[in-house]
């Protein structure tokens, strides 16, 4: 068993969420459409009209949201902004509505006591940006920053922490190379553009962030890691697992440390340069004041002949015969103490906090509890490798449970559930399930 009492007092704990996954609100009080919106929309028939139009209402229902987290003891909160409800086009004008949203939710979560952590894109890109080529336009640099500025000059005097991207291989690899999320694009002309102008944005992002704000501010950036391992000890699987964990772990965060993109196990990506500028490599590096890591999972990886440019598949977790949630991903809590130590020992990060871990299980509301011990499970045996961690040196400073309230999981809609707090989509009811009063209790030092 692990206790709160175990790490420091000014770990940080929290809960994390995204704008589009909760707030609802799609066209309320001059909001803009976002890519998410159009790809929800066109796929309305086959999703049966699921969407995040109205999800977990938290734009009309945060006060009553946030007084249950602080009823909780969650101190930290940890969501985005969005871009298009603050620029309904991408720039030009200001929806000063959309400001005032994000004022009232920064105060209300000052005067209850949680620390609020704001994440600037979290994959809703403005609609008007993609019909201009999205980000596999470079134009989308200029608007990036701008957006920033203007979120960071009207929130900086309140909000300490800030995070520029939210997972950019997510968003760029299944955006605009697999197509599955918005806004639905495929084939590397789409993604190489994209993955080099997403990477180029942490460091457009992270510089104004540092114009702007106050002394003080903390400015990181988030990536999607897993623990990588090959399926078995044929060759043909190692190498097949360099590639994975090149294109999963390494692609996006190597540029930022300054390191380059990593290309010696896929020659393939080196057409990356195809769309630098002169300076472009000079501008990738950010001297981030942290970095987010988000682990769910380890991934086991086999060679793959029919598999195009990675020659490399993921071996599902059932055909292996091990424990997973919902989403297919494998229940393996030491990922999370080795990726903190690879971070730490490899590359020399010098603070680190885990944005997001969590997971999702078939949640049931019976007689109005939700009975989830699996989730329970899963946070007590990840806090532990955390723990052995940072026991080990691993500088890291926070952790944060995805998520606080079931919300829409993107191209899997409402099905999966990750919350701490069950939502009743039909009446938007919340009830705090037993994984959440298990959290409450651990951060109560119980």
């Amino acid at each position: 068993m692990v206790y709160r009492t175990q790490f420091p007092p000014e770990f940080a704990f929290g809960v994390s969420a995204a704008a589009y996954q909760t707030e609802g609100a799609y066209n309320q009080d001059g909001k803009g459409p976002s890519i998410w919106d159009d790809f929800c929309h066109r796929n309305r028939r086959r999703w049966r009209g699921e969407s995040g139009a109205t999800a977990c209402d938290f734009y009309n229902r945060y006060p009553q949201d946030l007084a249950l987290m602080a009823q909780m003891g969650i101190g930290n909160f940890r969501t985005s902004v969005a871009w298009s409800r603050v620029l309904p086009e991408g720039s030009g004008p200001v929806n000063q509505a959309g400001l005032d949203y994000y004022d009232r939710l920064v105060d209300t979560c000052l005067a209850r006591g949680i620390t609020p952590w704001l994440t600037l894109y979290h994959w809703d890109l403005p609609l008007a940006l993609e019909r201009k080529g999205g980000w596999a336009n470079r134009a989308v640099l200029p608007a990036f920053e701008r957006f920033a500025e203007v979120v960071a000059r009207r929130l900086g005097d309140r909000v300490r922490h800030w995070m520029v991207l939210n997972e950019p291989m997510v968003f760029a690899g299944a955006g605009y190379f697999l197509g599955f999320h918005a806004p639905g694009r495929r084939g590397f002309g789409s993604f190489l553009p994209a993955a080099h102008h997403a990477t180029m944005a942490m460091g457009v992002g992270g510089r104004v962030l540092r114009a702007c704000l106050p002394a003080g501010a903390r400015i990181g950036t988030t990536f999607s890691q897993a623990w990588v391992e090959p399926y078995g000890t044929d060759d043909r699987h190692n190498q097949a697992a360099m590639r994975a964990e090149v294109i999963l772990n390494r692609f996006f965060l190597e540029p930022v440390l300054g390191l380059g993109y990593p290309l010696e196990h896929t020659p393939v990506l080196q057409k990356i340069y195809k769309y630098h500028l002169a300076g472009d490599e000079g501008l990738l590096p950010f001297d981030f004041d942290f970095l987010g890591m988000q682990l769910y999972t380890r991934e086991v990886v086999r060679h793959s002949f029919w598999t195009p440019y990675a020659k490399a598949k993921i071996v599902h977790p059932a055909k292996r015969g091990v424990p997973h949630t919902v989403m297919g991903w494998e229940v393996y809590p030491e990922a999370l103490y080795q990726m903190l130590h690879r971070w730490h020992a490899h590359y020399g990060i010098k603070r680190i906090v885990v944005t997001e871990n969590g997971a999702a299980f078939p949640d049931q509301l019976q007689a109005g509890r939700v009975n989830d011990p699996e989730r329970t499970a899963y946070l007590q045996s990840h806090l532990a490798q955390l723990q052995r961690a940072v026991a080990a040196g691993a500088p890291v400073e926070g952790y944060f449970v995805w998520t606080f309230t079931d919300n829409f999981e993107w191209a899997h809609r409402f099905a999966p559930r990750f919350g701490l707090v069950y939502t009743d989509y039909a009446t938007q009811e919340r009830i705090v399930k037993d994984s959440g009063h298990w959290y409450a209790g651990f951060l109560a030092g119980a």
